[in-house]
């Protein structure tokens, strides 16, 4: 699979169909594999902040959530129509998943848990949810949950825990997990089930998504979306200035 580097963090150049395509035959692979769906915040927060570049250096493909990172791509010629977007991708992917295909839903509350479980079945009757468990958990519990993981054999296990947590628990846990895929998704569950609002699709086109998290959101939002939003334009102008803002040619193994 193709990538282009924006600040330092390999993107994937694909699609919701193509990627979801690729992730079907990714699972059936041995082993256990990390995707991250990766935002501006996400990829300057790799370019300021040692400890997290470490924490997701072993992650093994960063899907562009962004439309700024799109941007950013086709300037390199990426020739991408479209970001791929964390709770989009969750919904395209369930519905293309065959009853061979098992989900585990790790992060949110038992109630968002309940209502996402419900949509992805009218999504896909035929839909294989083989275990859930809410994001509520102590670190006492966690060994219990690799273990159920362990034991139910999921092909995709879908971390929704908010970042960095999301990457701290994958990064902790990922040796001790034997086998699927763990995509790092954000706040897909909330938008899936309902218990969030989704931005209307003209201003995710227009990359304004993050203006519509931030009126829902304020108080929890604003200083993260000021600090990582400015962070991300003062990096790619002063990592432009040296050539080294976007790099192409980079490839990755393929399913």
């Amino acid at each position: 699979m193709t990538t282009v580097e924006v600040l330092g963090t390999p993107l994937c150049v694909t699609s919701y169909s193509a990627f979801s395509d690729f992730c079907h035959r990714l699972v059936r692979q041995t082993g256990v594999f990390s995707i991250d769906f990766t935002n501006t915040q996400i990829v300057t927060m790799r370019r300021t902040q040692d400890a997290f570049r470490r924490m997701t250096s072993n992650v093994d493909f960063f899907v562009p959530d962004g439309m700024p990172l799109v941007w950013c791509m086709n300037r390199a010629k990426a020739g991408m129509k479209d970001r791929v977007y964390g709770p989009s991708f969750l919904r395209e992917c369930l519905i293309r998943s065959a009853p061979e295909f098992k989900h585990y839903f790790l992060g949110g509350s038992r109630e968002c848990l309940a209502l996402l479980t419900q949509k992805a079945r009218e999504l896909n009757p035929g839909i294989t949810i083989a275990g859930v468990r809410d994001g509520y958990f102590s670190n006492e519990d966690e060994v219990e949950i690799v273990e159920e993981i362990n034991r139910i054999s999921p092909d995709f296990i879908w971390v929704g825990l908010g970042t960095p947590k999301q990457q701290e628990w994958i990064d902790r846990w990922k040796p001790n997990i034997q086998r699927g895929a763990l995509l790092a998704v954000g706040y897909a569950f909330d938008v899936n089930a309902g218990t969030k609002a989704d931005p209307p699709h003209w201003m995710q086109r227009w990359g304004l998504g993050w203006a519509f998290r931030l009126a829902s959101e304020p108080k929890r939002l604003a200083s993260r979306y000021f600090k990582y939003n400015s962070l991300f334009l003062w990096f790619l102008l002063w990592d432009g200035l040296w050539g080294r803002a976007i790099k192409t040619g980079v490839t990755q193994r393929d399913a």
